[in-house]
């Protein structure tokens, strides 16, 4: 009887313990995400890797356009975050999501300035001024297809001296030094601190930028990238981008 209740003691010490619980094995998921979301999208995958200790989230943030095209090159990713809706189509249409898209946040454009603002850039139509080095996004990535929108609508003509692969290498210039001005996202500038100033953008001239995700298709890990997105679509995801300057789906 005495064995047989110390048996049950350690059974049931070793069960408290989590010794004998079957834990589930290792995951990590692939998350191909648009550059403007470093920062949230990391915050979000701790906070997932804390509720789901066996996951790891594993990022490749880029510029949009690079993305689908190391996505349909055969790059191992299970969920793809976009910056645009027209980038996000074509993966579909050509094949290579494994789910419908659902749109998780939107975002507005801000111009991005040095610290300080030492060229006292005060509008869009600044960013036309000789004096002013301007850079942007290339035509093709979203955030700078939005900012060639916003100067349409202001009815300013600026030719950017140089055309960056996404919105971290604009940022990266300004802080530098390398350039005055440039047209990025407002969580963007959120995120830069004191490293750079910011400029506000009329809504009449501005532009709201659109972000789905969707699983990848053949996803080694679609379950768990199914999860993963309806983390990112919860309200407790929906407040850590809201705290990174992202406006509600």
């Amino acid at each position: 009887m005495k064995l047989r209740l110390m048996v049950l003691a350690v059974a049931i010490l070793v069960a408290a313990c989590g010794g004998t619980t079957p834990s589930s094995p290792p995951v990590t998921i692939n998350v191909f995400a648009a550059a403007s979301l470093t920062d949230s999208f990391k915050a979000l995958g701790d906070a997932y890797h804390r509720d789901h200790s066996n996951v790891t989230v594993r990022f490749n943030f880029a510029g949009t356009p690079t993305l689908v095209m190391q996505i349909e090159q055969g790059a191992q990713a299970d969920v793809f975050a976009s910056a645009d809706m027209t980038n996000m189509n074509k993966l579909r249409s050509d094949g290579y999501t494994g789910g419908t898209p659902q749109v998780f946040a939107h975002n507005k454009l801000e111009i991005v300035v040095a610290a300080g603002n030492p060229k006292h850039i005060a509008s869009l139509a600044d960013l036309a001024r000789p004096d002013v080095i301007y850079i942007s996004a290339g035509p093709t990535v979203p955030a700078g297809k939005y900012a060639l929108r916003a100067l349409q609508k202001a009815g300013v003509t600026a030719t950017p001296k140089s055309l960056e692969t996404d919105v971290k290498s604009v940022l990266s210039k300004i802080e530098l030094g390398e350039a005055d001005a440039g047209i990025v996202y407002v969580t963007d500038v959120m995120s830069a601190g004191s490293k750079v100033g910011g400029v506000q953008i009329p809504d009449a001239d501005n532009v709201v930028a659109t972000y789905p995700l969707a699983t990848v298709k053949d996803a080694k890990n679609a379950s768990e990238a199914d999860q993963f997105i309806a983390y990112v679509l919860s309200s407790a995801g929906q407040a850590k981008l809201k705290s990174f300057g992202f406006l509600h789906a």
